[in-house]
């Protein structure tokens, strides 16, 4: 049944302008890029990570084809933030966006049929004088694209797709519009169209039913599927004369658990027999659920469905030897919506959830495939985080003397955080270089997090708390007492580390002696 739905959930439709596809194409020398990142799948979610309950065959497939990474992590444990970490190469730390800030304006709504919604709607914008991704990729003569969640801006900002580097975007502008699956209306933008804006598309099908209770089930467009229609289709629209970077990025699996009611959720009805309901929060956007687990497993096979499309794209193109493709999370699993991540993850491996600096906040799953460049079946122990990646790119699309060239002189600092982890791409590991630690806080549950080596510290509201991740992963036994030394050795990081941002402010721990 899953094999027969992998092939047939969703058929393509045109979108967007038609890009000229030149009928002899030019020798391409930059690889392509394709950045798929889901939304709050944890760590053993997948199969190819030790998950028994969900089917997850075309992630497990890419697992085996490339380079599965056990020790990689988020920019931070929850959305904004971690997503800020990838696009600045900044740690959290120093990042502009340090959580999920939002902006709107109550007192000024707009309708669409009867529901009511915010004008002004989006996230704490990025640093418009520091460089992002897409605009590196866009100067290196990259096609670029975006589909799914944008979190860098709200509508009107000095940063949203269309002002940084993104030649098409499609989704959502808001990650708090991205709370309902079957949204008022989504953003597009295409500058090969001649947009000179994101704009909102309003959701016909949906609109004339609320967005709260039991008639909310009578909405047709399902954002993810559309999302993903949008990308599939940009991606079959490029071609070998021209290197392109897209970055993916799916919701799914984050709550609201809701999506068609199809063979894939029967599948799972029948298998999660005795199953849990969950009786929603409208404050959040999050409605109502019946058969919750089977609503989960059902949004991550249909991600994995997705993930498959776009890997048979490529085959089927012609362009897997030159296309590195990432898969990985945005931060570890949440219990919003009625989720029930110790369901899935029985084996305890991981402490932790979403928004927590333990291990399952920000440990994530991570696979590399790049045929015939990365080798097949392999599995690394690399600790790495998501502000490796812009150097990581940037060592692929061929970029010399990073970062030189992207700092911003007019700043008193410009900060670059990262470190390339493409030699152990290549399976070069005497060339990779490594941290001498990670970096993390979140000032929304008032947590810092540090790891150096095997020592992880974790400082929650000023306290510091030591764990030993050689011997204790799970990080149940604080050693901190046992080991002044090393504690004030990791404090005296976070004060190095560490630019007050007075939007994001967070307990600092205390120095010894002082």
């Amino acid at each position: 049944m899953i094999s027969n739905f992998v092939k047939t959930l969703l058929p393509l439709t045109a979108f967007g302008c038609v890009q000229g596809n030149a009928a002899t194409p030019k020798k391409q020398q930059k690889p392509n890029i394709i950045y798929i990142m889901c939304d709050d799948m944890g760590y053993g979610d997948l199969g190819c990570y030790g998950q028994q309950y969900i089917l997850t065959p075309n992630i497990d497939r890419m697992a085996k084809e490339g380079m599965r990474f056990t020790q990689a992590y988020a920019g931070a444990p929850v959305s904004a933030p971690s997503r800020a970490c990838f696009m600045t190469g900044q740690h959290s730390g120093h990042t502009e966006v340090r959580g999920n800030k939002e902006y709107w304006a109550p007192s000024k709504p707009i309708y669409y049929g009867k529901n009511r919604d915010f004008s002004v709607v989006g996230q704490h914008p990025y640093d418009p004088e520091h460089v992002i991704l897409p605009e590196i990729m866009k100067e290196q003569g990259y096609r670029t694209g975006m589909f799914g969640k944008w979190a860098g801006g709200y509508e009107g900002s000095k940063s949203t797709p269309d002002k940084r580097g993104v030649d098409e975007f499609y989704g959502y502008i808001c990650q708090f519009q991205a709370h309902l699956y079957y949204p008022n209306f989504l953003n597009e933008y295409s500058r090969e169209c001649g947009d000179s804006a994101v704009k909102r598309v309003v959701m016909q099908n949906n609109i004339d039913y609320p967005m709260f209770g039991e008639q909310y089930a009578q909405r047709k467009d399902y954002s993810a599927d559309l999302i993903h229609q949008h990308a599939l289709s940009w991606l079959k629209r490029q071609s070998k004369d021209k290197p392109f970077f897209g970055i993916f990025t799916y919701t799914l699996p984050h709550a609201e658990l809701a999506q068609p009611e199809d063979s894939l959720v029967a599948f799972y009805k029948k298998k999660f027999f005795v199953d849990k309901t969950w009786g929603g929060q409208e404050a959040s956007r999050y409605n109502a659920v019946e058969h919750t687990h089977a609503q989960f497993a059902a949004m991550i096979t249909r991600l994995d469905t997705y993930v498959g499309e776009i890997l048979h794209a490529l085959d089927e193109q012609g362009l897997a030897e030159n296309t590195l493709v990432i898969f990985t999370s945005d931060n570890g699993p949440h219990e919003e919506g009625g989720a029930d991540p110790t369901f899935f993850n029985r084996d305890g491996k991981l402490r932790g959830l979403k928004r927590q600096c333990y291990e399952g906040g920000i440990r994530i799953p991570f696979i590399a495939r790049w045929k015939g460049n990365i080798k097949e079946n392999v599995t690394n122990d690399l600790p790495f985080a998501f502000y490796d990646l812009m150097p990581t790119f940037c060592d692929v699309a061929g970029v010399r003397n990073f970062p030189k060239q992207f700092v911003n002189k007019k700043k008193t600092v410009d900060y670059f955080d990262g470190i390339s982890i493409f030699p152990t791409l290549m399976s070069d590991e005497k060339a990779q270089k490594k941290h001498p630690y990670l970096y993390w806080e979140f000032a929304e549950t008032n947590q810092i997090a540090v790891r150096m080596g095997d020592w992880k510290l974790v400082v929650i509201r000023g306290v510091p708390h030591l764990y030993n991740l050689a011997t204790d992963l799970h990080e149940d036994r604080d050693v901190a007492q046992e080991h002044p030394n090393v504690v004030d050795q990791m404090v005296n990081i976070i004060y190095q580390e560490h630019v007050d941002n007075p939007l994001f402010p967070i307990t600092m721990p205390m120095k010894r002696g002082k």
